[in-house]
Parts: structure tokens; C-alpha cells; sequence
């Protein structure tokens, strides 16, 4: 009996037995097959990272600008890009299956990125290259001639006259262009009914108020603010009714100069003109005086140059006489050193006024004054 009942105990441990057994086998099966899909996961997560890697380090090499670089860029590292997809497998790797994979993919991460600089690194510089050939400046050609502006002719002259006077002890005095009648006239002996204004005809602004005819009106403020002696010039525009031709403007330039002092004669007077005209034309100029009448001088000339046009033998320029008259002169009328407070007793003086247009004329060989004030660039481009 009791050896019954061990052979009954021992069949049902035996069964049991065998049993737990094949529960065993099971369990290491699947264990095992499980650790082999894992294993099989793990290298094809390694191969498709290899892979992306040969395949960004392939096409990186056929890039050949930043527009083609950007889009591997995204293709490869962008947030659909073919890395970004491995990545979001890791979830799914065990905490000790995770480090490995991670470094993996990051040597690959970091491969593409420096793969990728330097490629863009290599486009900047063959851009530049490029550029540098495309924009090649030749130094070694010359550069182009930049227009310069001059001075007008009549700028021109007017600074050289100035000079001249200046060396001469004289000083340069200005004034205004609009000017009362009084001095344009009356101080200077042109009454308003005096004859000798028709040929001063000029532009009214009131009946008291006009332009100036002449720069003289300037030495008649120069004489009642300072005392003999006295030695100006008085440059600046000056305006009259004159019709437009080749020597007459209804507007043109003077330049007036006045001496006053004791014993001042007419010999000072024609040999202050002769060093102007020499300085200006050269040593070989003529000048002439020819006895006229100016109401503010006693007694009185006009001074004439050769004819730069036919050299004192006559043409159309000069209208036949070999002399062309250049400016008025004489020495200063005692009415108006009286007028201006300076005692005609004791001082006397000399003043001219020259158009500056008829020099400029003389000087340069110019047989129109119009060329003067028509802004012509093929004329001025010649100064």
C-alpha cells in the first residue's frame, strides 16, 4: 500500500514535473524571441543611421549652392527630416538600449552638421571667388576724368584786376545795387533835369528808389565816411536800358576806381591806367584819351584800347576807328568833393569806371559780349 501510494505520488510529480517544464520552455522562447526582435531592431536602427549618413555625405557632395544645401539641411535634420524619424523610435528601446542608440545617432547628427558647415563654408568662398572675377577692376588703368568747374571769364578777370589795384595801395569797396537817385545822380552832379541822365536810362523802382546806373554812387558813400587819402575801386553790376548786341547789355559789370588826395594830377591818372592795361594785355597795349564831358568830372576822357580784331587798322568790332572804347575818365569834379564834406582847395582827385565785359573781351578775343551771359558749356569749358 504504501508503496502504491509513493508510485501514485511520484507519477503525479513526474507529471507535475513535466508540467513546469514546458512552462519554462516557453517562457525562455519567448524571452528569446523577444531579445532577438530587439537585437534585429537595434541593427536596423543602426544601419538606417549609417545609412542616412552615407546618403547626406553622398549628396552633400553634389550641393553646389546655399539653396540646395538648405534643403538637405531640412531633408536630413529638419523636424520630418529622415534623423528626426529614427529618433522617435528610441521610446521604444530599454533604458540600457537607449545611451547606445543615443550616441549613435548624435556621432550622426554631429557628422551631417559639420558636413554641412563646411560645405557652406566652401559655397561662401567659391561665391566670393566668383563675384571677385565677375567685378575684377583693373588698377592698373586709368581712372575716368572727373569734369572740374573753372571760373567764369568775367570771375575770372575782375580777380586779376583786383589783385592789380591791391598792389597798387588801393582798397576794395562795395555797395548796393538798389540805390537811392541822390547818390546815383544828384551827389554826382546829375541834377534830376540834367540832360546827361537820358543816357543813363535805367529801371525805377519808386521814383526815388532805382538800380544803379553805375558804381560811382559807392565812391560817393566812400568819400562821406572817410577822409583823403583815398584809394578804392568799386567792382559789382550795374544796370540800364540798353538794347542786346555784340557790345551793349541792359545788364554788365563795372569796376569805378577813385584817388583822392593832394596834388593829384592827370599824369597819375593816365599812368595808373597804362600799368592796368600793360598787367592785363601785355607790354605791347595801346591805349588813347579822347577829350569828352562827364558831369562829375572836369576835366574828362574817354579811354580807348587797340582793337584786339584788326590791331588798330579798322573792322567791324571796332566799327572802323583801330580803337575800342573800353572806359570813362577824368579827375573828380569839385562839386563833388564839396558834396561829400572834402575841401576842393586843399584835395584833388581822379576816377574811372571800366566795363569789365569789354576787357574780358579784349583779353580773351571774344567778339560778342552775348557770349558772356549765355551759359554756353562749349564757350565757358575754353576758361
Amino acid at each position: 500500500m504504501a508503496l502504491g501510494k509513493w508510485v501514485v505520488t511520484s507519477k503525479l510529480c513526474l507529471v507535475l514535473f513535466s508540467g513546469q517544464g514546458f512552462f519554462y520552455a516557453v517562457s525562455w522562447r519567448i524571452k528569446n524571441y523577444i531579445r532577438q526582435r530587439r537585437e534585429r531592431m537595434i541593427d536596423d536602427m543602426k544601419e538606417q543611421l549609417e545609412a542616412i549618413r552615407a546618403e547626406a555625405d553622398a549628396e552633400l557632395s553634389a550641393v553646389k549652392d546655399a539653396k540646395a544645401l538648405d534643403a538637405l539641411r531640412v531633408k536630413f535634420l529638419g523636424k520630418k527630416g529622415a534623423l528626426t524619424a529614427i529618433l522617435k523610435q528610441m521610446g521604444k528601446l530599454t533604458a540600457e538600449e537607449r545611451p547606445v542608440m543615443g550616441q549613435l545617432a548624435n556621432e550622426v547628427r554631429t557628422f551631417i552638421e559639420e558636413a554641412i558647415a563646411a560645405k557652406q563654408t566652401e559655397i561662401t568662398r567659391l561665391e566670393m571667388q566668383a563675384r571677385l572675377a565677375s567685378e575684377t577692376i583693373d588698377v592698373t588703368l586709368p581712372g575716368q576724368k572727373q569734369s572740374l568747374g573753372s571760373l567764369h571769364p568775367l570771375a575770372i578777370v575782375e580777380n586779376e584786376i583786383k589783385e592789380i589795384f591791391l598792389g597798387m595801395g588801393f582798397e576794395i569797396a562795395d555797395g548796393p545795387e538798389v540805390e537811392y537817385d541822390y547818390y546815383n545822380f544828384e551827389a554826382l552832379n546829375l541834377p534830376p533835369d540834367h540832360p546827361a541822365r537820358d543816357t543813363q536810362d535805367t529801371f525805377y523802382i519808386t521814383d526815388n528808389i532805382l538800380l544803379r546806373t553805375q558804381t560811382s554812387s559807392v565812391q560817393v558813400h566812400v568819400m562821406e565816411n572817410q577822409k583823403p587819402p583815398i584809394r578804392v575801386i568799386s567792382p559789382g553790376r550795374v544796370f540800364r536800358s540798353d538794347a542786346v548786341d555784340a557790345t551793349h547789355s541792359p545788364l554788365f559789370h563795372q569796376i569805378e576806381g577813385l584817388v583822392v588826395d593832394k596834388g593829384i594830377t592827370m599824369a597819375d591818372l593816365k599812368g595808373t591806367l597804362e600799368m592796368l592795361m600793360k598787367r592785363l594785355y601785355g607790354p605791347d597795349c595801346k591805349i588813347r584819351l579822347r577829350p569828352h564831358h562827364f558831369p562829375f568830372t572836369e576835366p574828362s576822357a574817354e579811354v580807348d584800347v587797340m582793337c584786339f580784331g584788326c590791331m588798330g587798322k579798322g573792322c567791324r568790332i571796332c566799327k572802323n576807328e583801330g580803337y575800342i572804347e573800353l572806359l570813362g575818365a577824368g579827375m573828380v569834379h569839385p562839386k563833388v568833393l564839396e558834396g561829400c564834406g572834402i575841401d576842393s582847395s586843399v584835395y584833388s582827385g581822379f576816377a574811372f569806371g571800366l566795363g569789365l565785359e569789354r576787357v574780358v573781351m579784349r583779353r580773351y578775343n571774344i567778339s560778342d559780349m552775348r557770349l558772356l551771359f549765355e551759359n554756353d558749356y562749349r564757350f565757358l569749358e575754353q576758361f
